[in-house]
């Protein structure tokens, strides 16, 4: 994966795609209890409406960057590979399997039959690679990072050459197989294919509506009326309307989906930006469910007779630490007595929400590549002050940011998280300036210039491979967490580069568990602090949904009283 700053950023208005290679078992049967998926059962018909957090920016997900898009998304298109739910592991969707070669840059997929999109044209091999075509072949202002970004972060360049792309061609060997060679190898293919992004549309209605049309004027870009007003995909769902006077998002069943029969009629996205607003809104019978209750009310919310559906974890919250502008903090021994010196078990027992755990490493015990044997550190706060003693920095004070207007899944209350661990910063000697911006008003650009001394900052990932996080965090030498780390900054991302190259399994995964060794004993660029289980809340006639730690949850098989 091509990893730069805009990359990092990509995210930040996104609440959460990931993958895992396996969830644990017990995680996959605690998500499906919570939501009380029934196998099939439930009555047909009827209209749920859900409380969405914001506005989706528009619906064709491949120049889309947020998550209420891609939520939206997920109802109206297929990728060729899937996620199986209530986890993060890929599975086939509109590809029935899929094989590589050894040297791991040819896969061949083979497709399901009997697929249409939604205006009738045939899902086929010539579909798949018209659609892999048009990403990679995006000119003008549609190659900017702001318009095809996930494509920019996950396979880099276009079809005029220049900049090097990892994809190089798609062959229609027949009509059930299509043929797909990279130019180098990757852990993220095909995993990476279950992103909204990359679903599958139909190239009819592309044509007809102009779909890579999109034209940039300043800062700003306009998109085509198809992004706008007519995606066409293969779901269970079709697209109905944008009803921007009511704040509504309004899908229709599709009765030719290929899969388990639909039982909704109509599924409505109510966009209700307060978690207060939609709280009250739920209660008031105005809408069957919505995302990111506070934690704080799931007791309430259980009480009062709804279904707290907890999704697993899949995301870490950090403490940041900028060896840019103090020179103390690049010593090792600094940073380590910061690790010592907080109490994240403490923390993670007051301020996070039930499930929640203490992050030994900066990727989740579910994904390859983790290690229990790293360094680990425990609260101790008289190690700590010893460090300091040693490294000659008993009397630090530094800037210490956290983030206002914003709740994360990572970090669902910032003000509270940043008040515990400055308060056990001070317990060790180390006294901090507090600085607050709102998220998207100074924070997030903040830290990106440098800013901060500390810092509080999380991910939650996309998809199932360990570069999907170690990437993000040290992919570059000069992103928000090795800026000043000469010289081992640049010695880490090339190590993350070689792990996410090496094609044998096997090898990868020791690459990367001698990575997180490393980091965690030898770098410690940052304090991995938590996991932490987001939700959603429904009302109990709500049967078949499973909350996802992608938030890939699928509406096609839920049903309504």
């Amino acid at each position: 994966m091509l990893q730069n700053r805009t990359a990092q950023r990509r995210r930040l208005a996104l609440v959460g795609l990931a993958g895992v290679v396996a969830l644990s078992l017990s995680a996959c049967a605690q998500s499906q209890r919570s939501a009380d998926t029934s196998n099939g059962s439930g009555k047909v018909g009827g209209t749920l409406t859900f409380g969405a957090a914001g506005a989706p920016k528009l619906f064709d997900p491949f120049y889309a960057t947020d998550g209420e898009t891609f939520r939206v998304a997920r109802q109206m298109f297929q990728g060729l590979v899937g996620f199986k739910p209530g986890t993060a592991q890929a599975q086939p969707d509109l590809a029935e399997k899929w094989d590589s070669s050894p040297d791991g840059k040819t896969w061949t997929f083979a497709l399901k039959t009997g697929v249409k999109f939604h205006d009738g044209t045939d899902f086929n091999a010539d579909a798949v690679c018209a659609n892999f075509n048009r990403w990679y072949g995006q000119k003008g202002a549609a190659q900017s990072d702001a318009v095809s970004q996930y494509w920019v972060d996950n396979f880099g360049g276009f079809s005029d050459g220049a900049k090097p792309s990892l994809y190089k061609s798609c062959t229609a060997k027949d009509a059930k197989t299509a043929v797909i060679e990279l130019t180098a190898v990757t852990s993220k293919f095909p995993d990476v294919l279950g992103l909204p992004s990359f679903v599958m549309q139909s190239p009819t209605a592309m044509k007809k509506y102009d779909a890579d049309n999109v034209t940039a004027q300043g800062d700003s870009f306009t998109y085509p009326s198809y992004a706008l007003e007519h995606p066409t995909g293969t779901g269970p769902f079709k697209f109905g309307k944008y009803d921007k006077a009511n704040n509504t998002v309004e899908l229709v069943k599709n009765d030719d989906y290929a899969g388990d029969k639909v039982k909704l009629d109509k599924l409505v996205f109510k966009i209700i930006p307060n978690e207060t607003a939609r709280k009250q809104a739920l209660q008031a019978g105005d809408i069957d469910g919505y995302d990111f209750p506070n934690a704080a009310d799931w007791d309430q919310l259980k009480k009062a007779g709804f279904n707290v559906a907890i999704r697993p974890a899949f995301n870490i919250l950090y403490l940041g630490i900028n060896q840019k502008n103090v020179p103390q903090l690049r010593d090792l021994k600094v940073r380590q007595a910061i690790a010592y010196g907080i109490n994240r078990e403490q923390l993670v027992k007051s301020q996070l929400p039930e499930g929640a755990k203490v992050a030994d490493e900066f990727i989740p015990d579910t994904v390859t590549g983790y290690t229990p044997d790293v360094q680990k550190y425990n609260y101790d706060p008289e190690k700590a002050k010893s460090l300091l003693k040693e490294a000659g920095a008993t009397d630090l004070t530094l800037n210490f940011w956290w983030p206002s207007e914003v709740t994360r899944p990572y970090m669902p209350s910032p003000k509270d998280i940043f008040g515990a661990l400055s308060a056990d910063l001070a317990k060790i000697g180390i006294k901090t300036n507090a600085v607050t911006k709102p998220w998207n008003g100074g924070y997030i650009d903040g830290i990106d210039q440098a800013q901060a001394d500390l810092f509080l900052f999380g991910w939650t990932g996309d998809f199932n491979t360990p570069d999907n996080f170690l990437a993000q965090f040290f992919g570059a030498p000069d992103n928000r967490l090795t800026t000043g780390a000469s010289p081992w900054g640049q010695s880490l991302a090339d190590s993350i580069k070689a792990a996410d190259a090496e094609p044998n399994k096997d090898k990868r995964t020791q690459l990367y568990q001698d990575i997180n060794k490393k980091v965690m004993g030898e770098y410690l660029p940052a304090v991995p602090v938590s996991h932490s289980p987001p939700a959603l809340v429904l009302k109990s006639d709500i049967k078949g949904l499973v909350p996802s730690p992608l938030t890939d949850e699928r509406f096609g098989s839920v049903s309504k009283g």
